[in-house]
């Protein structure tokens, strides 16, 4: 289920989680691209389920509504409040024809000026360099046009349309040949999503969620539902805003960010060559992504300790290594 900005309301939250016991293996597993997935779907009635809920506004351009947004924006930080720009450009995108073709890894971004999401290799970004105007990223590159945030959306949707004209056989921008879709490479900038109760600009508090894998229960997501409206991040994590912070304390999720990250592994993936959840190390500062196979599936964008199952063991970095050995290799 694509959550343009990552925005998911609490009906929402609660039909997913009705929806995950009732059609698959009862867990959400939020996704790199601030998203949702349904996993283990073997029942009738989704697709009924997810309309009810908004979550399918417009077949012909569902796989193509791929849009991140800086979470924290408005909340705390950032040079500009992108709130909003993301349901906008939706509404524009799911409306215009011409970018039902669009390939489904096409990605738009929205940067409130801290970099979030302009590291995260979106096709087409706009990150705020003030609180009314931002520069224009295309592949990561800043193309040095400078746009108000007031026109974004409409600029962006003029990008994706050329994109559709030009593209040929390419899927992303960064595969384009022509110098013309070139920009000056912006550096990384290291962000790291805070977990726990995070001091909110206007006062009060958000909270920083970060479930383990990403992978919520039904019922850890209704409980969650309880406190408004959530925002999806592109780290597997979620944000509340305006959360009591007692209240919020006894759901029990903690304060710490899990560096260790994995794809479903077995028996979720039939290509995977082990149950990489399972074998995954935690440990803190220890920033690793735990692979079945060569896909490397979830892979974070910033770095991270690669680990790819292999038999008996994994290869780390490059380097095989025996399973009983991994604690300490890691």
């Amino acid at each position: 289920m694509r959550l343009p900005g990552g925005t998911i309301s609490a009906v929402q939250l609660h039909a997913l989680a009705d929806a995950a016991e009732a059609c698959g293996d009862g867990d959400l597993h939020l996704t790199s691209r601030g998203n949702v997935q349904l996993r283990g779907v073997t029942r009738p009635g989704l697709a009924a389920r997810l309309t009810d809920a908004g979550l399918l506004p417009s077949p012909s351009h569902e796989r193509v509504r791929n849009v991140l947004a800086s979470p924290l924006s408005g909340v705390s930080g950032g040079l500009a409040d992108v709130r909003g720009l993301a349901a906008s450009l939706d509404l524009v995108l799911c409306s215009t024809p011409e970018l039902a073709a669009l390939p489904g890894r096409f990605l738009f971004a929205f940067d409130d000026g801290r970099g979030d999401v302009a590291s995260e290799g979106a096709d087409v970004c706009w990150r705020a360099t003030g609180s009314s105007e931002g520069t224009l990223l295309l592949a990561g590159g800043d193309t040095g046009r400078r746009v108000a945030r007031a026109d974004v959306v409409a600029v962006l949707i003029e990008v994706a349309l050329e994109f559709c004209r030009v593209r040929g056989a390419a899927w992303r921008v960064a595969e384009l040949d022509d110098p013309a879709w070139r920009g000056t490479p912006v550096p990384r900038t290291g962000f790291s999503m805070p977990a726990g109760l995070i001091p909110q600009d206007g006062g009060g508090y958000a909270a920083g969620v970060v479930p383990r894998f990403g992978q919520l229960s039904a019922t850890q997501a209704r409980a969650l539902a309880e406190f408004g409206t959530a925002l999806v991040t592109p780290w597997k994590s979620l944000v509340l805003p305006d959360v009591p912070p007692d209240v919020f304390a006894r759901l029990g999720f903690g304060g710490e960010a899990l560096g260790t990250t994995a794809c479903i592994g077995r028996p979720g993936c039939a290509k995977s060559r082990a149950d990489v959840r399972a074998d995954a190390v935690f440990r803190p500062g220890l920033r690793a992504h735990f692979s079945g196979c060569e896909r490397r599936c979830g892979k974070p964008s910033q770095s991270y300790v690669d680990v790819v199952a292999e038999a008996g063991g994994y290869r780390i970095d490059g380097r095989w290594v025996p399973l009983d050995e991994m604690e300490g290799k890691l």
